[in-house]
């Protein structure tokens, strides 16, 4: 059964231009650190100032992560595939998730590290989570099954540059089991050009993905909706390819849910003590728009909040806010199973599940009344028995029968949207406060290496 399709869109000629990349000497090896212009705009060498990631651990749901690829050796973990039952970090048919990875924590190769891919965090760990794709059998594996496998794991972070065509209960309940054991979830809107999100992306408790190019323009392509969260770089995106030493450019969703997926590591290795909502906080509170789009109304379908800026997320003097912050939460708790009604009543607000009134119905009323009456007469016959017999005390397993009876567990219910925030501006705070993404020169020295 088909039942994953990945968020990117590679043209004809930049397929052929991957064999290319791969055949060309160290000068033109180079040329894939150059055309790495989201690390141009984000002002990455001021960004591994302040974080490098280093301590997080990023979950990569997708296609195997090559780990011997030298972009990524030695910040692959061994993970697991959902494919095969092997392990995650091996080479696959696909580049997919070998790409993402790259964007996250790629750490680059060669004399001071300056040719190949560089990550947005490029001392963050992979968590390689394979699953299966477009033809590969689905049966037995399940979002649900990936997300808690990620979780259980130990990442703080995970991301999802993927598809599912189904989102089903277990699976919705296994990402507020997410949120609840505080991982913060990284989802791709998708790559349709239609005004609406993808399933996944569309399931509360996520931080949902769009697309823009080097301008801050939204790509054609991204999918837009009143879900969206936040937008990165996802045009003409330089990335590592599965087979060791070659390397791809594409568009897509996916590349910009990976270079949120980084900052968000970066954030969670300078703030350790926040929360996954609190992590989302400074993501959409440091978010930017381009100069003729300040006027939006946020969130907007197409941008969300805005476009990422690390460096922003970083510095800025946000207020941590709430727990859960701009993040949808569940009204049930999926550690306890306490239900979104027990949980409101508790606050205060006894509403927040419908038409829910203060008092009770006639026919309510009627109902206890007889419930008493029944109940006062099995314990005259009780105690008429125990006088008979000389026995003392309630029948065998209490009065409500042998085992006593159980409350089935409560579904998940709808979440609650927190309010809306708006803080334009470019990709980084640029001295002067300048308009645009003038490109620093590119890094030849990473951190960490």
């Amino acid at each position: 059964m088909s039942f994953t399709r990945t968020l990117r869109a590679v043209g004809g000629a930049v397929t052929a231009g991957v064999l290319l990349f791969a055949a060309a000497p160290t000068a033109l090896a180079d040329q894939n650190r150059d055309d790495q212009w989201p690390l141009k705009a984000f002002d990455a060498q001021s960004v591994w100032k302040q974080s490098t990631g280093k301590g997080v651990t990023v979950a990569v749901i997708d296609d195997p992560v090559n780990g011997d690829h030298p972009d990524l050796k030695g910040s692959v973990l061994p993970g697991k595939s959902f494919v095969d039952g092997g392990r995650g970090d091996q080479k696959g048919m696909r580049d997919h998730g070998t790409g993402m990875a790259s964007l996250i924590a790629g750490h680059g190769h060669g004399p001071g590290s300056s040719d190949g891919v560089m990550g947005l965090a490029p001392d963050a760990k992979i968590l390689p989570v394979a699953v299966p794709a477009d033809g590969e059998d689905a049966s037995g594996s399940s979002v649900g099954s990936w997300v808690r496998y990620a979780v259980d794991q130990g990442a703080s972070v995970i991301n999802m540059s993927i598809n599912p065509y189904y989102i089903g209960e277990d699976d919705k309940s296994a990402l507020a089991y997410a949120l609840q054991k505080n991982v913060l979830v990284v989802v791709g809107a998708g790559n349709d050009g239609q005004s609406k999100l993808s399933e996944l992306a569309s399931t509360p408790g996520v931080v949902s993905v769009g697309a823009v190019d080097k301008t801050g323009k939204v790509w054609s392509k991204s999918n837009s909706g009143s879900q969206l969260m936040l937008s990165a770089p996802g045009v003409e995106i330089t990335s590592a390819s599965a087979t060791a030493g070659q390397y791809r450019l594409a568009d897509g969703t996916s590349d910009a849910t990976a270079y949120v997926s980084a900052t968000a590591a970066l954030l969670r290795s300078k703030f350790p003590d926040l929360t996954a909502g609190q992590i989302a906080n400074r993501l959409v509170k440091s978010a930017g728009l381009p100069p003729g789009e300040k006027g939006l109304k946020l969130p907007d379908p197409h941008y969300g909040y805005g476009f990422v800026q690390p460096l922003k997320a970083l510095t800025a003097d946000i207020p941590a806010g709430s727990k859960n912050g701009p993040l949808k939460t569940p009204k049930t708790d999926p550690a306890t199973g306490t239900s979104g009604a027990n949980a409101a009543g508790a606050s205060g607000n006894g509403k927040e599940q419908g038409d829910q009134g203060s008092g009770l119905g006639m026919g309510a009323i009627v109902g206890i009344a007889v419930g008493v009456l029944v109940v006062a007469g099995i314990i005259v016959i009780v105690i008429v028995r125990q006088k008979k017999n000389g026995r003392h005390g309630p029948p065998p397993g209490g009065f409500g029968g042998p085992g006593g009876a159980g409350l089935p567990p409560q579904p998940s219910g709808p979440y609650q949207q927190q309010g809306a925030y708006q803080q334009p501006g470019p990709y980084h705070q640029q001295p002067g406060g300048s308009a645009g993404f003038p490109p620093p020169a590119p890094p030849t020295q990473p951190p960490g290496q």
